[in-house]
């Protein structure tokens, strides 16, 4: 799967937060005193960002947005950088990921912030990659949910495509769910499904969460667009799916794990399974390992007295 450009996925809505949470990062950390206090202004650094162990690199291109905000001052020296490893690569232990020159107070300033990006979506990645390589052979695509940390939606979406998985839907206005709160204040799936599209002029596309077979007979008739069932066994899946035709796509979701993500997967007998939604490629990823090593000669400065 080709993934999309760094700056094509954040653009719009999504340039819009990624800018703002990373606003806040940085003056989370305030003034780097001891930098500031250390090193001149002229004084110049290399540094090298390194993957500690083998991961999937993802959120490189972050890097020249967060050296802008870290600017020390109006006059500050300028700087270049230059990623060493695609998005999306996957990379050993040891490997250089990407290399920046400037400013030793601008760097420095920037090198938590940058790690800490780098190293969550990174982490979205290889986790979500492990699930999507369960998947192979199956025609059933890997998706995530809306259980990302709040300020990262944009990002930790972002590391799952970079996974090779598929993003459900960024927002709420990207496609419309229709869950038990929404049935039991409806009185049905019907009458939700007709109160939306009766709302909406250009109605999204609306998914349904079905939670026995009669809802999925209802959710059917109803023409929506994604069926999901919840919490099923892999065992009532094959019932489930014989009730749903192709042109409706279907989406299982609730208690799948790495372990068991295939078997859900190839329950599909009657028709494929189109899609696989797991909460913790997001939630519980761990993040993936970077350093980052600075470089500079300054045994020729005088020490002050």
């Amino acid at each position: 799967m080709k993934l999309p450009e760094f700056s094509e996925y954040f653009s719009g809505e999504a340039r819009k937060h990624l800018l703002k949470l990373l606003e806040v990062a940085v003056e989370e950390d305030g003034p780097d005193l001891t930098s500031d206090g250390i090193f001149s202004p002229s004084d110049t650094v290399t540094a090298e960002i390194i993957a500690k162990e083998a991961t999937i690199v993802a959120g490189l291109p972050v890097i020249p947005i967060i050296m802008d905000l870290c600017a020390v001052m109006p006059d500050d020296l300028g700087y270049t950088w230059q990623a060493l490893a695609s998005e999306g690569e996957r990379v050993a232990a040891g490997t250089l990921a990407a290399r920046i020159s400037g400013s030793a107070r601008r760097v420095l300033k920037a090198e938590r912030i940058i790690l800490n990006f780098i190293s969550r979506v990174s982490g979205i990645a290889r986790l979500t990659s492990e699930y999507v390589h369960a998947l192979e052979g199956t025609g059933t695509r890997l998706l995530d949910t809306r259980k990302t940390a709040p300020g990262l939606r944009y990002p930790d979406k972002y590391g799952v495509l970079c996974g090779g998985g598929t993003n459900h839907r960024r927002n709420l206005v990207e496609m419309l769910m229709i869950k038990d709160n929404h049935i039991d204040a409806a009185g049905s799936i019907s009458a939700a499904v007709a109160k939306l599209r009766s709302v909406y002029e250009k109605c999204p596309p609306i998914e349904v969460e079905c939670r026995n077979a009669d809802e999925v007979r209802e959710a059917v008739a109803c023409a929506v667009d994604r069926i999901m069932l919840d919490n099923m066994h892999p065992e009532d899946l094959q019932t489930m799916l014989a009730l749903i035709p192709a042109k409706i796509e279907t989406e299982v979701s609730g208690g799948v794990t790495l372990e068991t993500i295939r078997t859900f997967a190839s329950s599909a007998a009657t028709r494929r399974l189109d899609f696989i939604s797991v909460g913790r490629i997001t939630n519980s990823a761990a993040v993936s390992d970077f350093s980052m090593r600075i470089s500079q000669d300054f045994s020729n400065r005088r020490n002050p007295q």
